[in-house]
């Protein structure tokens, strides 16, 4: 087998891992978060969502940008990974002490005086994720993603049947809680035990030195991303003391559980296959269309689904309680759009740019958001949303200007990517939409054909207008059934 027959099998084998453990977990998740959430309310969602937003700030310094620059490294040694190791859990351990040396001025600032104790178990999880960093930067540069599904898989499950136990014994925000510290805990012990790599040898502060030009770069620019994506859970928590954060915290959530699933999953595999191919130019550019055509592809129907069925997967699945959640979920899910897309066009910038490019970028973007959250945080809930689909729309416009020169593709082949599949999700749309106009009242009966219709509608037109997306996933399947029958 040539040395590209190769390389394109394992990104089609590692694919096909990532995204079925990810929509496994997403389905996990999904049930896991109904139960759940049926059985607390949104002011317990209020503390876990700044947690959250405070620990997401905490991961992103810990890495600093060494993990994807191991990826990224063609010559990566045992003593750059101990040296990134001993980094990331010392880093780990002060900044857990600092947080937890803060949380009393967090609860008073919060009027929250449940983070006292809820805080210092939650931000255990991140020195639980530094133990962990190192395995799963090898696993990924090895492409040994159907060990990382399986284990991320288990995580998954292990942390959801706690929290909904949880749930169920009466424990509230505590089975939240436990759930992202169990998660975290269990996927950094299944990778110690199947991870293949234990610290050997000596580190060295000149490995560290020599990766952090471009390490640091993309802390930076992934800090001011994770700053940015949690302003409003901060702000939010503070300017509105009612259910007003625990509705727009869900809306996220749940529109998270696809993106992230797509994102992550395509992402994993993408960005050390993209590494590898780099200086194969004409291969790199076909190669990057393709991804944006099948990531839209599996991304727009799932989004503008779920914002047509807004009303009834609330009102069946969650329950009363949550229903003015429904209109900002309806708004949120159409940044689920571009968000994906703007991910694959940042890993061609990774690949192909120099870091201060990356931050010189994400300054721009950051700062068409900080308008944004400005004119819409003291405004009202609803601006929030839709500034964040602004932003996300922006944040994909960016990255594209960018990373089509690199790629050498021109917005011509993009866009004819891109459009057709954004053409057929939109019918599809009108038509679930056409049945909730003409079933005036929610039910299971309604909610059923609306998914039926929509997928009738989206997989008959892909298949009559020929979509490349769908031929490529269809060759995909039946290239794997074939290897897997010999």
């Amino acid at each position: 087998m040539s040395g590209k027959s190769e390389l394109k099998s394992r990104v089609a084998i590692g694919t096909q891992w990532t995204l079925g453990e990810k929509i496994l977990t997403a389905l996990v998740q999904f049930v896991v978060r109904i139960l759940v959430l049926r059985l607390l309310m949104p002011d317990d969602l209020k503390v876990v969502a700044i947690l959250l937003a405070i620990s997401s700030f905490a991961l992103v310094v810990v890495d600093s940008g060494f993990s994807q620059m191991l990826v990224r490294k063609r010559d990566a040694s045992q003593r750059d990974f101990k040296s990134v190791f001993c980094f990331n859990v010392i880093s780990s351990c002060v900044l857990y002490g600092l947080l937890v040396a803060v949380t009393p001025f967090l609860a008073e600032y919060y009027a929250m005086p449940i983070l006292r104790t809820t805080a210092p178990v939650f931000f255990l999880m991140i020195p639980l994720n530094a133990l962990g960093v190192i395995q799963h930067t090898i696993l990924t540069r090895g492409f040994h993603f159907a060990r990382l599904s399986k284990l991320i898989f288990m995580a998954q499950v292990a942390s959801g049947a706690a929290a909904v136990a949880l749930a169920y014994a009466g424990m509230g925000v505590w089975a939240l809680v436990w759930q992202q510290v169990l998660l975290i805990g269990v996927r950094t012990l299944l990778l110690w035990w199947w991870g293949g790599w234990k610290p050997a040898g000596r580190g060295s502060v000149q490995a560290l030195g020599a990766m952090a030009p471009y390490s640091l770069s993309l802390m930076t620019t992934d800090l001011v991303t994770a700053i940015y994506n949690k302003v409003p859970q901060l702000m939010l928590g503070k300017i509105y003391l009612d259910a007003t954060l625990g509705y727009y915290d869900q809306a996220i959530k749940l529109k998270d559980l696809p993106v992230q699933s797509a994102m992550q999953s395509v992402q994993q595999v993408t960005f050390p296959a993209m590494a590898k191919i780099a200086h194969e130019q004409p291969k790199f550019s076909e190669s990057f269309r393709q991804v944006l055509s099948v990531v839209a592809y599996a991304i727009f129907p799932v989004m503008l689904g779920m914002a047509a069925v807004a009303n009834d997967l609330f009102a069946l699945l969650l329950g009363e309680q949550w229903m003015p959640t429904v209109p900002l979920f309806e708004v949120v899910c159409l940044a689920g759009l571009f968000t994906p897309l703007a991910m694959m066009a940042y890993n061609v910038l990774k690949v192909k740019a120099e870091g201060r490019l990356i931050l010189r970028l994400e300054i721009l973007k950051k700062g068409f958001m900080t308008l944004a959250f400005a004119l819409s945080i003291p405004h009202s809930v609803e601006a929030v949303v839709w500034a964040l689909v602004a932003s996300a729309a922006f944040d994909w416009l960016v990255n594209m200007v960018a990373a089509l020169p690199l790629a050498e593709l021109s917005w011509r082949k993009a866009l004819g990517a891109l459009l057709p599949v954004a053409t057929v999700a939109g019918v599809m749309f009108a038509g679930v939409k056409a049945v909730a106009w003409y079933l005036t009242d929610p039910s299971w009966l309604r909610f059923g054909l609306q998914i039926a219709i929509g997928a009738t509608i989206y997989l008959g037109l892909s298949w009559i207008f020929r979509l490349e997306a769908l031929r490529e996933i269809v060759a995909l399947m039946q290239q794997q059934l074939k290897k897997g029958a010999c």
